[in-house]
């Protein structure tokens, strides 16, 4: 009689293991999705000082769906103002 994993044991080529290292890339794609939104919307809030938003997005983990939500309808930016143009630094005035 087999155990539960086969001939090689539990978590070897079948049951719980096995659906885990399938998912995995998938799990990564969604982490770094996630952490991008978070970073994106927690900047615009704090740069806002929008504090109650801030803590909001910070503790809840929503896949990216409440960030998204917070830039693109309560603070209706469009996509090229996700990520503000830096001004180029002014040359000191040198004398001679």
């Amino acid at each position: 009689m087999q155990g539960f994993g086969g001939s090689y044991g539990p978590g070897f080529g079948s049951g719980i293991g096995a659906g885990f290292l399938a998912l995995a890339p998938f799990m990564i794609l969604f982490v770094v999705w996630s952490i991008f939104w978070k970073g994106l919307a927690l900047w615009h809030s704090a740069k806002r000082g929008q504090g109650w938003w801030f803590i909001i997005l910070l503790a809840v983990n929503t896949l990216g769906i409440l960030e998204i939500i917070y830039l693109f309808a309560v603070l209706k930016l469009k996509l090229h103002d996700l990520f503000p143009k830096k001004s180029p630094p002014s040359s000191p005035d040198v004398q001679m």
